[in-house]
Order: C-alpha cells, then structure tokens, then sequence
C-alpha cells in the first residue's frame, strides 16, 4: 500500500520493511462466523467477499500441510464471562456455544486436527492455547484471515508479531464492516506488525521458495 498519502513519514522512519515468510507457515482463520457473515448481525462491507477468497486460501493450506485453526467468539449462555468488550459491544453476548451465529461458516467448516479456537476478547491468542498450539508444531509464521480487520483481525496479528511469528495479513482474505476502517487498518498493519499479501501473493511466494 505505497500509493498511501500517509507513507511517506512511515517510510522515511524506517517502517514497513518485510518480516517475510519462514519455513513453517500456519493459517489462523478469525471468526469467519454466521453472525459476521450476515449484514443483520455484525456483518456487511467486504466480509463476504472475504469469506469467499478464504475458501481457496483454506483449500491451498490444507494441501500444503500447514496447521490450520479457527477462531470463534463464545460467551457464557448465563453471560458468566463477559466482560468490558460486551459493554463496549453488548450484542456479542450472543454469540454462545449453540448460538447459530457463533458457527463457523459451512464452506470453512473445520476439519479432523484442525484447531477451534474459543475466545472472549478480540484477539485470537489472548487467553487461548492458540500461541501454545502453533509453537508445538514448529510455526514460525502465521498467515491470517478473517474478520474484523479493525478488531480482530488486528487483535490477533497484532498478538501474532508479540509473540515473534512472522505474520502475513492476507489483503483479500480479511474483510470489514466497513470499508474505510478496513482500508486504514490494513495500512497501520502493513507499517508495523506483519506483511500485506494478496492470497496469490502469499501463494505464489510459498511454492517459489528455494
């Protein structure tokens, strides 16, 4: 994104140099769920288009080997472990274990060894087993999907860099609510905690490594 009215500042501080791709990727999936694919719930903006070019990216991690995990956001039927996120964003409460919108969607539907991450704040690692998981099986590099790119999304790559993941932001796998908070995200993103790559990018890079 070096077209970003904003980039020269970046550039001229030394931001927004590649961490680049090691040699054991993983895909971290972010609430792909019902509720973010509909409109009428926590949906809209570009997360259906997402969701669509994240079936391909899924389809080519699963024929590459790379550990794949999933996330969901489930709360309490009684609301026992809500917390300041639900006041800040009460309809979150809904997404419960059997709740139909807290289900991953069926053309992402995890498979045998897959790891489905429950969680209650944004990010996908915080208060998980999901750093834990990747780091047994040898990951030095997570590629993220999902959504919401200014919640999330960011949550979770943000966390990935903390715990010193090479990490990709997959540009056409994530998506938003709303475009401008997508597109403001994914600059700030790309500057300072992970690369920004397109699937085929991504894709294109992993098969011609030496």
């Amino acid at each position: 994104m070096s077209g970003h009215p904003e980039a020269d500042i970046y550039h001229r501080q030394g931001m927004g140099n590649p961490s680049g791709i090691g040699d054991r990727p993983a895909l971290v999936i972010v609430d792909f769920v019902e509720g973010f694919a509909d409109p009428a719930h926590f949906g809209g903006g570009n997360i259906g288009p997402a969701i669509a070019e994240t079936v391909g990216l899924l389809a080519f991690a699963r024929r590459q080997h790379w550990p794949v995990a999933h996330t969901r956001v489930v709360y309490a039927e009684d609301g026992s472990d809500a917390g300041v996120f639900t006041l800040k964003a009460p309809s979150l409460r809904k997404l419960t274990e059997t709740s139909p919108l807290s289900q991953i969607v069926p053309e992402l539907a995890p498979r045998a060894g897959e790891l489905i991450v429950r969680k209650q704040g944004a990010s996908g690692f915080f208060d998980t087993s999901l750093a834990a998981w990747l780091a047994f099986r040898r990951v030095d590099t997570v590629a993220v999907a999902g959504c919401t790119t200014s919640g999330c999304v960011r949550a979770t790559v943000v966390d990935s860099m903390q715990h010193n993941f090479r990490t990709v932001c997959v540009m056409d796998c994530v998506g938003d609510r709303a475009l401008a908070p997508h597109e403001a995200n994914l600059f700030d993103i790309g500057q300072k905690y992970a690369d920004l790559m397109t699937r085929a990018e991504l894709e294109a890079a992993w098969m011609a490594r030496p």
